[in-house]
């Protein structure tokens, strides 16, 4: 009776067979088995159709009957790797092709499943072959590589240590990552049930720890809500606050003129404005008790003014301030007077004249929350030249907040 062959190669010797020469088919069976247990071999595909990987029954070298099979060769299209229907075998499948083609491992015959490389999938895959039946399956066991490219399903990864980015699903960065040494805050997402919103917190060691969000150049932080409407986040910064004349009054020693109003034509504009003679520094004041979140800083300002003449003089105010804070007296100094740049009135009477934001005016006293703040604005007659009256009608208070609220 002659010998038999299994699927991998391995010859079983009928009984009284091969006297002689048993032994050394018997090395030869070892050897093939040890291909299959653990060898390495690399497999040239063909560009020019499928690659047969046929069985070597007796000996050994046949790709099909090695553990590990590295896949070479330039390939310009999608190309097929195949074995005989009856082989059952675990392989670890490297793909080493080059051109970015697909390249599948399947049976030669049947319609059971496949285990294919993308184009441009240069990963290692653990895959085995049922070879039972007409339309065996080839199972890719999910080998999860460190180079490879792998999509993870249902898998629970318990603090992993992720690199310097995320990607998305067409290889660009979804988020990039900046490591912290020694770090003891961070941000914990939670989701929520129904009803509820999902959080995102803001964690760590710290008894107080915030969030920050930078914007980069002039982009700005947006929100969108249910609705759809999309608008700006307002965050903490440079304010304003428009303090029109009707809010001041001419101080007692030195004061401008009363407050006047001024119709031009009937139904347009009414100018209310007090009046800054030429002569002489005049002075008006105002008061402003401001929001909590006020940092307590320094201010700075614009005014707004205008002339009845012709004439294209310059005009400078300047502004001064003190806070007092509850149980103070109100009979205390000034702060140091800051003027703003002098502007030329355009020659052409009741024209509106803004003049650029002043430099930084620190205010006197020890401002703190829940002070009043009081101002003297003054036209400094010695850093201009207009010969008429200035008529101020009002000034742009800047101020800065750093707190989210006035809670």
């Amino acid at each position: 009776m002659a010998s038999t062959y299994t699927p991998l190669g391995v010859e079983k010797m009928a009984t009284g067979e091969n006297a002689g020469t048993w032994g050394t088919k018997t090395n030869t069976n070892l050897e093939i088995i040890e291909q299959f247990a653990g060898g390495y071999t690399t497999q040239a595909v063909s560009d020019s159709g499928d690659t047969t990987l046929s069985v070597s029954d007796g000996s050994t070298g046949a790709t099909l009957a090695h553990r590990v099979i590295d896949l070479t060769g330039a390939l310009t299209g999608a190309r097929n790797v195949t074995i005989p229907i009856d082989v059952q075998q675990m392989y670890v499948l490297k793909n080493s092709t080059t051109g970015s083609q697909a390249v599948t491992f399947k049976y030669v015959t049947g319609t059971g499943s496949s285990v294919a490389f993308t184009g441009g999938d240069t990963s290692s895959k653990i895959v085995y072959g049922t070879g039972s039946g007409s339309n065996p399956n080839i199972i890719d066991l999910g080998f999860v590589t460190t180079t490879g490219t792998q999509t993870l399903t249902n898998k629970t990864l318990t603090s992993p240590i992720i690199g310097t980015s995320i990607l998305d699903t067409n290889g660009l960065e979804l988020a990039l990552l900046t490591a912290t040494s020694s770090a003891v805050n961070e941000i914990t997402l939670a989701n929520a049930a129904t009803g509820n919103s999902p959080i995102i917190s803001a964690t760590g060691d710290d008894s107080n720890v915030g969030i920050q969000f930078k914007t980069k150049g002039t982009g700005v932080i947006q929100a969108e809500d249910g609705g759809g409407t999309v608008a700006a986040v307002k965050i903490a910064g440079k304010e304003t606050i428009w303090i029109p004349a009707v809010a001041m009054y001419p101080a007692t020693s030195n004061g401008c003129g009363s407050l006047a109003q001024t119709e031009l034509t009937a139904q347009r504009p009414e100018v209310k404005a007090l009046p800054f003679d030429a002569s002489s520094d005049e002075y008006a004041q105002f008061a402003v008790a401001f929001p909590k979140s006020w940092n307590e800083g320094t201010v700075t300002f614009q005014s707004f003014w205008s002339c009845t003449g012709t004439n294209t003089g310059t005009v400078c105010f300047a502004m001064q301030g003190v806070a007092v804070s509850s149980d103070d007296t109100l009979d205390v100094a000034m702060g140091t007077a800051v003027p703003n740049t002098a502007l030329a009135a355009s020659g052409t009477a009741n024209d509106l004249m803004v003049n650029v934001e002043s430099g930084a005016v620190t205010i006197g006293g020890s401002p703190a929350a829940g002070d009043e703040c009081f101002f003297n604005i003054f036209r400094d007659v010695s850093a201009d030249d207009q010969t008429a009256d200035a008529r101020l009608l009002g000034i742009k208070l800047y101020f800065t907040t750093d707190a989210a609220n006035d809670v």
